[in-house]
């Protein structure tokens, strides 16, 4: 008989929040993967358990190298319940490797339901929720950065980011750039934990704010993009959809097809408009000889 894996949420905050069943699986487990094992042995202080599984450190830098032996524990019949620092397991934490590795080897996988920093923020931030896209950490370099957010500027879910606080002013300075700067956001801090703030406004405005420094853990919740009605795109706008569309990898056939289906226009006018746009750009570098 093979064992299980259990995946088990962890409170982003007040410990008050775990999950009651959470106790009873740090009771259970033969092998407990912790991200911190510091944090582990807070987090059972607090619960007033004392577990007596074997305890091993599982992170972003031993995840590869530990997922077999956790899998080959599975497979000779091991209860392994893995939790991380704060929230779900996999969500932008370690845990997907072993999941993957569990699923091949025909282990089952199971779930304590917790917390969620995700969920969290977007029930708190005021903004849509029935459709939503969660986009994880933003690269650290700007250009990379940027690059990704073009590729979703014409998203018209929810967008949910996590990002560190050192980082928070150039990412929402960033965001304001392509996305808009009246675009409506939402950064949420420290969430249920002593210190929780929950500031909306403009993305402009909330990056100005961000600038004199902001501590705690950071989830950014933005607003989607607008419903464009037929026609109400002009031609610039076309165009730079277009390439923002290209930037992230289309051929240009495809780009221009799908900027027409957002905007409800022919496919047509989306060239003629990139055509135009390429024309004047000619002759602009012709003038400037």
């Amino acid at each position: 008989m093979t064992g299980t894996l259990v995946l088990a949420g962890t409170p982003i905050g007040d410990t008050e929040d775990a999950p009651p069943r959470l106790a009873a699986e740090l009771l259970a487990a033969d092998v407990i993967a912790a991200e911190d094992t510091r944090r582990l042995r807070r987090l059972t202080t607090a619960l007033g358990v004392h577990t007596t599984g074997r305890v091993v450190s599982y992170f972003e830098g031993n995840e590869s190298a530990r997922t077999p032996e956790l899998a080959d524990a599975l497979e000779g019949g091991a209860r392994v319940l893995l939790v991380t620092d704060a929230g779900m397991p996999s969500v932008s934490d370690p845990g997907y490797r072993l999941v993957a590795a569990a699923v091949e080897r025909g282990v089952k996988v199971t779930a304590v339901p917790g917390p969620s920093a995700v969920l969290t923020a977007l029930a708190v931030s005021g903004l849509p929720v029935d459709r939503f896209c969660f986009e994880g950490f933003l690269p650290r370099k700007a250009g990379e950065r940027t690059g990704r957010l073009k590729e979703v500027a014409d998203e018209r879910r929810t967008l949910v980011y996590f990002e560190a606080p050192h980082r928070l002013a150039d990412t929402l300075a960033a965001m304001a750039e392509v996305f808009g700067k009246d675009r409506r956001a939402a950064v949420c801090r420290e969430l249920t934990k002593t210190y929780e703030e929950v500031r909306r406004g403009p993305l402009e405005e909330l990056a100005e704010w961000a600038a004199d420094g902001v501590r705690g853990e950071i989830t950014i919740v933005v607003e989607g993009a607008p419903e464009p009605g037929p026609g109400d795109l002009g031609p610039e706008e076309l165009v730079r959809r277009v390439r923002v569309r290209e930037e992230a990898g289309e051929r240009r056939k495809e780009a221009i097809a799908g900027v027409a289906a957002e905007a409800g226009v022919p496919k047509r006018e989306v060239f003629d408009a990139v055509v135009a746009a390429k024309n004047a750009e000619r002759g602009d570098s012709r003038a400037g000889k």
